[in-house]
């Protein structure tokens, strides 16, 4: 159990004093750092963390494979309580916060005053901090989910966390669960979800969460994934799964799922969701679009990645094709709202695997790495629920 001190009106001592773990370089493992005094200036908080999970970003920095500032505390999907309140600190929904509030809260730090903030693109602020992402440097020592706090910014977008949901659900929820209504956002704007048909590429915990979000809004939906034990979770989830490495002709193929669905009057893709990072899938989810549909690309394709289009395709046949990073606030408020009201009706508790103490991280993070779950828990404090 820790103990918090005020120290005037912004100074907080914690005991025993937080603890972030410190990644440095490739094939090193992770440092403690002891963070005993937080200075909380108004508008921030700080969250003891119930429980953090790893997300493939994660993995990819500590591979070496992502280039990220050092040393750093990685970790941006978790849920947490407040344990200290700066002045006038808030919700994203304008309640204040209040000791004792089980939280999620955004990737990303916007001023909300900048030109690009006012234009309603805070993913893209002038100034923007992501958490998980940044440099340690004296003043936000506690800026990744590996830790046992977390020092919420101002500008931080924070939700509740209602309390009968297991943080195994909640916890990857600002970046996947998120990211995933802010893909179909985007779509809806221009198709109508309900009867739609919808293509989403990649079963990883964002295209379930589209493929749970999408069939929740009356769409039928594919998923295109080449791993088996994920496309049976796609089926699990209510999705129709397909395997792009199949043959033209092979029922397991997207043209056999096609096929199938025409029969029913839904041949044509009207949305498609590109959720796995992969260059060809960007590729098969816009060929795949009928005439008017839409392309939401969100999977972290890696730089440098090329993809061919045919530009005359997609003027025939009326495309829209629109990128999605991050989320904003009130997406992620409703996609914590999506998970209150749907989590027994798919399975999302079942895609976080194991749970390791702090003091595990690296194993965690190796586990991660084999892929064998969709995500690792880390746990800091308590066992979680």
């Amino acid at each position: 159990m820790h103990t918090i001190t005020r120290v005037g009106d912004l100074d907080v001592i914690v005991k025993p004093a937080p603890v972030a773990m410190v990644w440095n370089e490739p094939g090193r493992p992770h440092d403690a750092l002891a963070a005993p005094g937080v200075r909380l200036a108004p508008g921030e908080a700080l969250v003891e963390v119930e429980l953090a999970t790893i997300c493939a970003a994660d993995v990819r920095v500590v591979r070496g494979e992502q280039p990220a500032p050092v040393p750093l505390v990685l970790g941006h999907e978790q849920v947490g309580r407040v344990v200290a309140i700066g002045e006038g600190a808030r919700r994203i929904d304008g309640v204040l916060l209040e000791l004792g509030d089980r939280v999620v809260w955004s990737t990303t730090v916007s001023c909300g005053e900048c030109d690009r903030c006012v234009r309603g693109v805070p993913q893209a602020c002038r100034t923007l901090g992501r958490y998980g992402h940044e440099r340690v440097h004296r003043g936000w020592e506690l800026s990744g989910g590996f830790a046992t706090h977390v020092q919420l910014r101002r500008g931080t977008a924070i939700v509740r966390a209602p309390e009968d949901v297991p943080s195994r659900v909640l916890a990857p929820s600002a970046c996947t669960a998120a990211t995933a209504l802010a893909a179909l956002d985007a779509a809806s704007a221009l198709v109508d979800l309900d009867g739609a048909l919808a293509l989403v590429t990649g079963a990883g915990l964002v295209g379930l969460t589209v493929a749970a979000m999408a069939i929740e809004a009356g769409a039928e939906v594919i998923v295109s994934e080449p791993d088996a034990s994920r496309r049976d979770l796609a089926r699990r989830f209510g999705a129709v799964p397909v395997d792009p490495g199949a043959r033209s002709a092979s029922p397991d193929g997207l043209a056999a799922a096609l096929a199938a669905l025409g029969r029913r009057g839904l041949g044509e893709v009207h949305v498609a969701i590109e959720a796995s990072g992969a260059a060809s899938a960007v590729r098969t989810a816009v060929d795949a679009l009928g005439p008017g549909g839409v392309a939401v690309l969100v999977g972290n394709v890696p730089p440098g990645s090329e993809v061919c289009l045919d530009a005359d395709s997609l003027v025939r046949r009326l495309v829209t094709i629109q990128t999605v990073r991050d989320a904003s606030g009130e997406q992620l408020r409703h996609a914590v709202a999506f998970l209150e009201r749907s989590w027994r009706s798919f399975p999302f508790d079942e895609l976080v695997g194991s749970t390791h103490p702090l003091d595990d991280l690296d194993l965690a993070i190796a586990e991660a790495a084999a892929g064998t779950h969709l995500r690792v828990g880390v746990a800091p404090g308590r066992r979680p629920v």
